[in-house]
């Protein structure tokens, strides 16, 4: 393949698709392709997608619409969970010319010995059970923060979602690569690792091949807290019931864990908890976040709620909303159910009609305004700590502090991958808090604000 080849990539869903997605740009860069921008004029466009809502399938065909409007000749690759679960599909939309499934996407290069265009795209897909082995993969030159994957597939069955059928079972790194994977990143001057998973809180399944657990999560977290040079650790997306008092108190103390938790609720109502199957009644997780207060009272908790799950009346729509303002987090990501075929939720009676459905997201967004504001709020006056990331946003460059204040400032490229205390003073009235550089070494900081978004 001619060294001048250029590649592209565009990334839908969560943190582990993006690591995917850096590991294997990197593939592509070590057999002499040349990486560009998704919006520069490439001759390989490859997305990897997402299907965990029904909105990331319908923006596939947007994104393959524009990489041909930058090269009509393009070759175009489909990769990441909407191509394993369907594969027939996106080889049928006009433009795509190869579909990967799980295990297939990590050896992408095997397949494109030639560039011609396709009629139809050629599908290499596996049966989900054959995707029992672990890649390991982390993000790392696309953004400030990297993101280290340490484990994949899901044993939970959840009635709404997809993603065992797409990722298959769950799987560990093993902890050695995990440590050599966080020190390689460390190693190139990142600040901050972000660990993900599709259930990270199940680390260690899987790690040897075998379902028992080898290591468990704690363990992970207080090795990583060993690794020198890397300045923060951040836990994304963790299940209520796998994260433990244990590894609460550790963080807590911990060196270099930050003050961060995304915990997924999807719903405050134990009666809909049930019919999802999810593994733990709302009481686990007041518990967790009291424990968290209690112990790191300026954490910030992240929380995923579904609204418009089948049988969710009004009645039980308010017992969610009212558990959520009543609890201490700091802002939602919101999800409207979506019927995803072959999951069981798809055949339950009790349909919420989708104006509904549209209500109540509007009703739990505006909360979460309410719950970051308010969280934002009590931060006022503290000193905390900015990791400057790397793009120039509309003449500004963003941040954000150890318990995820998002910051903006006036673009300075010297800021860039640096960290800096800085107090926050002040809201005004377009929602903005105000703050100031607790070390004179920054000459914009009168001009510095933090944004409520």
């Amino acid at each position: 393949m001619s060294a001048q080849k250029k590649v592209a990539f565009y990334t839908l869903g969560c943190k582990l698709n993006f690591s995917e997605t850096s590991t294997i740009a990197r593939n592509f860069q070590s057999e002499g392709f040349e990486r560009v921008k998704f919006e520069e004029t490439a001759d390989i466009y490859v997305i990897n997608t997402c299907s965990v809502t029904d909105n990331a399938d319908k923006r596939f065909k947007t994104i393959v619409k524009n990489a041909l409007k930058k090269n009509e000749k393009a070759f175009l690759i489909a990769i990441g969970c909407y191509a394993q679960l369907k594969p027939e599909e996106l080889a049928h939309v006009d433009g795509v010319d190869l579909v990967l499934g799980a295990t297939e996407k990590f050896k992408v290069t095997n397949y494109i010995n030639d560039l011609s265009k396709n009629d139809m795209g050629e599908v290499h897909s596996c049966e989900i059970e054959a995707a029992d082995f672990y890649v390991g993969s982390y993000s790392i030159g696309d953004r400030t923060r990297a993101f280290l994957k340490v484990q994949d597939g899901c044993d939970y069955k959840c009635t709404y979602c997809t993603i065992p059928l797409a990722r298959g079972i769950s799987r560990s790194d093993i902890l050695q690569n995990v440590l050599d994977n966080a020190k390689e990143i460390s190693s190139k001057g990142i600040k901050e690792i972000v660990l993900t998973g599709v259930n990270i809180g199940d680390y260690g399944k899987g790690e040897f091949g075998n379902k028992k657990h080898e290591h468990t999560f704690f363990e992970l977290v207080q090795e990583l807290d060993k690794v020198e040079g890397i300045h923060r650790l951040r836990i994304s997306s963790i299940e209520p019931n796998l994260l433990t008092n244990e590894t609460i108190d550790f963080v807590s103390k911990s060196k270099s864990f930050v003050p961060h938790f995304h915990i997924p609720l999807q719903s405050g109502s134990d009666v809909l908890l049930k019919r999802m199957k999810r593994r733990y009644m709302s009481g686990i997780y007041t518990d967790r976040v009291a424990k968290i207060k209690s112990l790191m009272p300026n954490a910030c908790i992240g929380v995923d709620v579904i609204v418009g799950f089948p049988g969710e009346t009004e009645e039980l729509f308010l017992e969610t909303y009212n558990y959520l303002n009543e609890l201490d987090i700091s802002y939602l990501h919101v999800f409207t159910y979506s019927e995803r075929p072959n999951t069981e939720a798809f055949d339950m009676d009790g349909v919420v009609g989708k104006n509904v459905r549209s209500k109540r997201s509007k009703m739990l967004r505006g909360l979460s305004v309410k719950k970051r504001r308010s969280f934002y709020e009590s931060q006022l006056g503290n000193t905390l700590t900015v990791l400057f990331e790397s793009e120039n946003k509309e003449g500004y460059i963003h941040g954000f502090t150890e318990n995820y204040v998002k910051v903006r400032t006036p673009w300075n490229p010297e800021l860039v991958n640096t960290l800096h205390p800085i107090t926050l003073t002040e809201i005004d009235e377009d929602g903005v808090v105000r703050f100031e550089f607790a070390t004179e070494k920054v000459s914009t900081s009168l001009n510095s604000t933090i944004m409520l978004s």
